[in-house]
């Protein structure tokens, strides 16, 4: 089984991102998933749920370095990565880094932005890297994006395009706090916020080395079979235009490892799967236009193709 420190290390941080998100426990999990499993978050809700909140408790808990970009209408790439200017005084071109340079990256309100902008982070998210003026910029580890957007039903917001969704790991909603729970906000407000008093309960070391270990969690062949069945699924749907890539699979394959890792298993089950597959397909089909208009939901899809595809039930073999 998994050592027992490096349970309790996620504990600790889940527990202190509690301290600041109350009632919210499965987005502050499905978070720390995507970063310990190396792939980033797409966080999609109304303004004032506390999605800016959760990266900040985050990038504390894990005492990382935080940048974060506000996407608005007329920003450029160059304000994402950053730019090479002309020093007159050293008579050559310096790089002076954008805010994507950073551990624990919050794109915020993504969709604000025009697609020519978004793509800006395409090379960050997939590469670890940036180019710039043709030189390749390396990112430092670990690096996180949570990105947040909200609905594409809201005034001035640009869908993001399909490349660009691959590369999120995870998908997911916050929604409306319970009254208690609310109550309870309520109460907090009126104190010192809660985001200013928290302190690291790890540090980046010790992030990578969890990094490290997720990849160690056992896959068996039929839960690897599993996640494929899954994956053809979708492309083999009738109201499915463009179904889950490879890329998507091996996302799927990730984050089970990592979600086992956080519950003290070294092997992934079909529950695993089970749970995060709509977390880590559903913002990857592409609808055909008939579906749409028939009001057909990629949720409800992914939800079917659960329920048609055989779950192994063999023992796992090591």
């Amino acid at each position: 089984m998994i050592v027992n420190k490096m349970n309790y290390m996620i504990e600790n941080i889940l527990h202190n991102i509690e301290k600041v998100m109350i009632g919210k426990r499965n987005v502050a999990e499905l978070s720390l998933v995507a970063l310990l499993s190396g792939g980033h978050v797409l966080l999609e809700d109304v303004p004032g749920v506390g999605k800016t909140m959760l990266v900040k408790a985050l990038a504390k808990s894990v005492n990382a370095q935080f940048k974060r970009i506000q996407f608005t209408p007329d920003l450029l790439p160059s304000d994402v990565t950053g730019v090479s200017i002309y020093n007159p005084k050293e008579m050559e071109f310096q790089f002076r880094p954008g805010p994507i340079m950073g551990n624990i990256i919050l794109a915020d309100e993504i969709n604000r932005t025009s697609p020519k902008t978004q793509s800006a982070l395409l090379e960050g998210l997939e590469e670890g890297s940036v180019t710039i003026d043709g030189v390749t910029h390396k990112l430092d580890k670990p690096f996180f994006v949570m990105a947040t957007q909200n609905p594409i039903e809201y005034e001035g917001t640009y869908p993001l395009p399909e490349a660009q969704l691959d590369r999120f790991l995870l998908k997911m909603e916050m929604g409306y706090p319970h009254f208690d729970e609310e109550m309870e906000v309520l109460r907090r407000a009126m104190k010192v916020p809660p985001i200013e008093e928290l302190q690291p309960v790890i540090d980046i070391a010790d992030l990578i080395v969890l990094q490290q270990q997720i990849k160690n969690v056992f896959v068996d062949e039929t839960i690897k079979r599993y996640i494929v069945d899954l994956a053809n699924g979708t492309r083999n749907h009738n109201s499915v235009y463009l179904g889950v890539s490879p890329r998507g699979s091996i996302a799927l394959m990730k984050a089970a490892q990592a979600y086992a890792f956080m519950y003290g298993r070294d092997y992934v089950i079909p529950d695993d799967i089970q749970y995060l597959t709509p977390f880590v397909f559903t913002h990857r089909l592409m609808m055909k236009s008939e579906a749409k208009y028939a009001g057909f939901r990629s949720e409800e899809i992914i939800s079917r193709i659960l329920e048609e595809t055989s779950v192994p039930v063999q023992r796992l073999v090591r």
